[in-house]
């Protein structure tokens, strides 16, 4: 196995479009903690430490649109590639109520020495791949928790998180969800927006480039059958969204 923090399906594929899963994985590099941050195999496959599903369905909408995708290759409990440098959730100490020994000590070196080994070449491969045309459009793919420990039922299926400065690819594509009929559609639900500096900040926003962030409630898509479905499902969505949109 590669020891890259990424992945790259489809690099030489000529489609606008980019897929991007910054959560794919729940592994642990060896170089950190020797492959543990101190959780169960069972703590492990809950969503504190990926996003369940979100990677099988990545790489089916690339499939589907002839586009590159790029996956993490390191959980999000090692660093979250998903946030800012300088946001104080970029590495977890606690989780859904749930401690993270790996990560309750860390200090200032051991921060730069992940961000370089990790973080920084995720995103410099992410920022090549979306420079490698000057109409890319970013999506990214999440999955959200039917719900967090003490808290309500979340009841979306599927939810779109987008920041009003550039709603250009989100909104139709809002809705062209809402306009399948059976859908549960949650507007920036079960977050709000983006945060600064965050993937879709960095690579959509700030370069200007139109851009979408999906989350899908992972009991929908915790099968190979199930993310295979939706992928087939989101990508004709995706692309009557952009056509539409004249993008």
């Amino acid at each position: 196995m590669s020891d890259e923090p990424f992945e790259i399906i489809g690099a030489d594929r000529q489609s606008p479009w980019l897929i991007a899963c910054d959560h794919a994985t729940n592994r642990v590099p060896p170089c950190v903690g020797g492959g543990t941050l101190g959780l169960s195999d069972e703590e492990m496959s809950r969503h504190i430490a990926w996003d369940v599903g979100a990677a099988g369905v990545t790489r089916g909408l690339a499939e589907h649109l002839g586009s590159p995708a790029i996956l993490s290759r390191f959980s999000r409990l090692v660093i979250d590639p998903n946030r800012g440098e300088d946001d104080p959730t970029l590495i977890m100490r606690v989780y859904d109520r749930t401690i993270v020994p790996g990560n309750r000590h860390i200090d200032e070196t051991e921060r730069e020495r992940r961000l370089n080994a990790f973080y920084r070449p995720y995103h410099a491969a992410y920022a090549e791949l979306a420079a490698r045309r000057r109409d890319t459009l970013v999506v990214a793919v999440h999955s959200f928790t039917p719900q967090l420990r003490g808290r309500q039922v979340r009841p979306w299926h599927v939810g779109v998180l987008f920041d009003p400065r550039d709603e250009r690819l989100s909104r139709p594509f809002i809705d062209r969800l809402y306009g399948e009929g059976d859908l549960v559609v949650g507007e920036n639900e079960p977050y709000a927006g983006h945060l600064p500096g965050d993937a879709i900040d960095r690579h959509g926003l700030i370069p200007g480039r139109p851009n979408v962030l999906i989350e899908l409630r992972h009991d929908l898509i915790d099968t190979a059958e199930k993310q295979a479905r939706w992928a087939a499902r989101l990508a004709p969505l995706l692309e009557g969204a952009r056509t539409g949109a004249g993008l």
